[in-house]
This record gives structure tokens, sequence and C-alpha cells, in this order.
């Protein structure tokens, strides 16, 4: 029995080193190579095929700089205001999620984009501790060995945004049949408005309740000056006249 046990201490010990190693690596790689496909790519397929329809994967690799800065401002307003200033996990998002949790049945996560690109890159779906332990760690990762524009560039290529939509390309061309480079601001807010249900949501038929959200980052935007400013801790608020 000392002996079961001494070698399953050895081929878990190897095998937790090369989980470390691989990881290690993979997030290095993906620091340069777009990302081919997602496990949630993957479940959605199986999903749709489950359920008799037909597979359906849209998805358009484009590079940061050919998304329109008013999508990049308008995610950044509508998932995770302080993108640019934490390391990955926004502790006082996480405080008042929990306050307001347990006082309400639905609900409220406080996920950073840094934790949702490291989930949808590299992790299942779930709710699981195993999996949320999963995710702080390639959340450290991602946030320790890429920058702020590639978190941003990876988290708009590969997050879900309708159907069997994903990225900013796909959708762009999809709901309003024009490349994400020209995304107007209202354009870019009704795709920032969907992301919290983008099954349940349609960008090109945006409900009532989307429309409300829609107008909520847009003003959320003006407020930031319409400029997202990768370089500085503090975003940089520049004052200029709001476009559509």
């Amino acid at each position: 029995m000392k002996a079961f046990f001494k070698k399953l201490w050895r081929y878990s010990w190897k095998a937790a080193l090369w989980f470390f190693i691989l990881s290690i690596a993979s997030v290095i790689f993906f620091r340069w190579v777009p990302i081919p496909v997602t496990p949630l790519m993957l479940i959605r397929c199986v999903e749709q095929k489950l359920e008799g329809k037909p597979m359906k994967l849209k998805k358009d690799w484009v590079p940061l700089e050919k998304i329109a800065p008013s999508l990049q401002l308008a995610v950044v307003c509508s998932e995770d205001q302080n993108f640019i200033k934490h390391h990955g996990f926004d502790f006082e998002a996480i405080d008042k999620a929990m306050e307001y949790n347990e006082n309400h049945k639905k609900t409220r996560g406080a996920s950073t984009i840094s934790q949702q690109t490291a989930k949808n890159v590299f992790l299942w779906s779930g709710r699981s501790w195993i999996r949320k332990a999963f995710e702080v760690y390639f959340t450290f990762l991602i946030e320790t060995i890429w920058s702020k524009e590639r978190i941003m560039e990876v988290y708009l290529n590969v997050i879900e945004m309708g159907d069997g939509i994903y990225g900013a390309q796909a959708a762009s061309k999809t709901f309003f049949n024009k490349d994400a480079n020209y995304l107007t601001q209202s354009e870019a807010a009704t795709l920032a408005a969907v992301l919290p249900n983008p099954l349940r949501f349609n960008a090109g038929m945006p409900s009532g309740y989307i429309l409300g959200r829609r107008s909520w980052i847009i003003n959320q935007m003006y407020n930031w000056g319409g400029v997202l400013n990768y370089e500085e801790k503090e975003v940089r608020v520049v004052k200029k006249k709001r476009k559509d």
C-alpha cells in the first residue's frame, strides 16, 4: 500500500509539473498567435447537433486595430470599467456582488474582461469551484504575460455575440453588414449590451431592454470622453463632442 501511494504521488507530481509547463507555454504561444477555436465554440456545436440543429460557427479573427475603438470602449463600460487599472480581478466589484447576492435571489457576477477571456480560451463552462480555481490561475497568467491590448484583442475575437456567432467581426458582418472597424457608437453599444446573454438577445433586433442598456452604455462612453487609453494606469478622459 505504501508503494502504491508513493507511485501515485510521483505520477501526480509529474502531471502537475506538465500542466504548469504546458499551460504557461500555451499562454506564451497565444500571446502572438490567433485563437483557432475555444471550448465554448465546440460545446455550442455539440449542443446544436444534439438539438437537431445545423452546426453554426461564425468567426473571423481580426487584429485589434481593425476593431472600432468605440466597441473596445463600449465593452469596458458595459462589462469591466476598471479593466485598465486592475490586474485581472476587481475586488471592489466582487465585494459589491457578494453583498448584493446575499439579499437577492438573482445573483450578480463580478468577472472581469480578463477572467472572461481566460475562461473562454482555456476552460469549459460551469460554476464549480475547480473551474473557478483554474480561471484564477489562467487569469493571473494572461495578465502577467499578455498586454491589456492583447487581452482585449482576444476577448473581442472569441466572445459569444449570438447563436453560433463569435467575435466582433462576425457579429458586425451578421448584424450590421459591415466590418468591425466601421461600427458606429450606437452599433458598438448594442453589441456590448447583448453580451450578458447573447443567446437570448439579438443585436440585429434589439428589444426594449437592450435599447435601454444601449443608452446607458452610450452615456457611460460619453462620460469617459469616448477614449480608451491603454497606455496609462488611469484612464485619461478626453472631452470631445459625442458622435454617432
